[in-house]
């Protein structure tokens, strides 16, 4: 099937991590098709080795550093691709992390302010950066990556769940705002993954413990979260906006 992808310039954030959602999302997006597709990171060598297995797909690529939590440097890293490519037709927002773990009582205003600027606000910092673009194209798909904890009420009260919690609204906002413009905006929200998002020493123990609430006891990959990713920046998708797919094993349905 024809996804549509041919002379599509895609961008990916959070694309460093060797085992996550970002470098799965660019390597899936070359080999359907895509022209070029850009990846940036808050580590430069590890996204530069993203883009090195990009282009062995016959796929241009550039890497780049970005603080998605820094506007500024948001900013200067969408010129860069536009100055590179001409054009942005595809956003792939996956930068994000887990952070901080514990009872409300022993939580501080650090972390939740970190959770919020992190997975909030660098989506916001992106997409505000990359839609004059697609505005003046008429044309542009952008794709969240959310989380299902935010429909996941067993890990307690969870600032990262609250955060995506507000990507999964942004989405919507967002997509009608634009549903005129000739952009479209979905959210794929992942299940439990043993990706670098979850950083605690006992992670395989939170992962079993995760894997136990889930009906099909199968952890999420990063190629499943490609799938549905490549799926919703698709022309095959072009009827579809403003929706938050779970990609779970049935954790949230």
């Amino acid at each position: 099937m024809d996804l549509g992808f041919k002379g599509k310039v895609a961008l990916v954030t959070g694309a460093g991590s060797q085992i996550g959602f970002g470098k799965a999302i660019s390597l899936l997006l070359a080999k359907e098709g895509c022209d070029a597709v850009a990846v940036t990171d808050i580590n430069l060598d590890d996204a530069k080795l993203t883009a090195e297995e990009v282009k062995a797909l016959g796929c241009k690529s550039i890497a780049m550093k970005a603080d998605v939590t820094n506007r500024d440097e948001v900013q200067e890293m969408v010129k860069q691709v536009i100055a590179e490519y001409g054009k942005i037709d595809i956003l792939a927002n996956v930068a994000g992390a887990v952070i901080g773990y514990g009872p409300l009582e022993q939580q501080d205003e650090e972390t939740w302010d970190k959770n919020i600027r992190l997975n909030l606000y660098g989506t916001m910092f992106i997409t505000q950066a990359v839609l004059p673009h697609m505005k003046k194209q008429n044309y542009g798909s952008i794709v969240n990556i959310g989380s299902g904890s935010s429909h996941m009420y067993s890990h307690g009260v969870n600032m990262y769940a609250m955060s995506k919690a507000g990507v999964d609204l942004f989405t919507k906002q967002m997509a009608w705002v634009e549903a005129k413009t000739g952009i479209r905006i979905n959210c794929v929200a992942p299940g439990p993954s043993p990706t670098n998002f979850i950083k605690a020493p006992d992670k395989q123990a939170i992962m079993e413990m995760q894997l136990t609430t889930v009906p099909m006891a199968k952890a999420t990959t990063p190629e499943d979260i490609a799938c549905a990713t490549a799926f919703f920046a698709s022309d095959i998708s072009g009827d579809i906006t403003g929706q938050v797919l779970h990609v779970s094993g049935g954790a949230v349905m």
